[in-house]
């Protein structure tokens, strides 16, 4: 993955090869995309995946990352495919 030393962190959601979803934050997507996909990436997906990007969301900083990451894993299956289907919506503090 990439430095520490980035601005922005980003938040993200993948669709695993088994249909399910994925949610986790960095601040080097295309390196945690690709750690993904050659199985280093996580637990989780290194068993269901290849993985692929279905929504994102940049934050300032890791703080702001981290609650929007814990608030996405609270929300159902629906509500989570309904936030990818509609990337521009809010869903209240989303």
């Amino acid at each position: 993955m990439g430095s520490s030393n980035k601005k922005s962190w980003t938040v993200y959601i993948v669709r695993c090869a088994n249909g399910s979803l994925y949610t986790g934050i960095t601040n080097d997507l295309a390196g945690r995309i690709a750690d993904h996909n050659a199985g280093r990436g996580a637990k989780y997906t290194a068993a269901f995946g290849p993985v692929a990007l279905a929504w994102r969301r940049r934050k300032k900083d890791r703080s702001a990352a981290s609650k929007l990451e814990a608030a996405i894993k609270k929300l159902t299956r629906t509500g989570k495919e309904a936030l990818i289907s509609r990337p521009s919506a809010r869903f209240g503090k989303l």
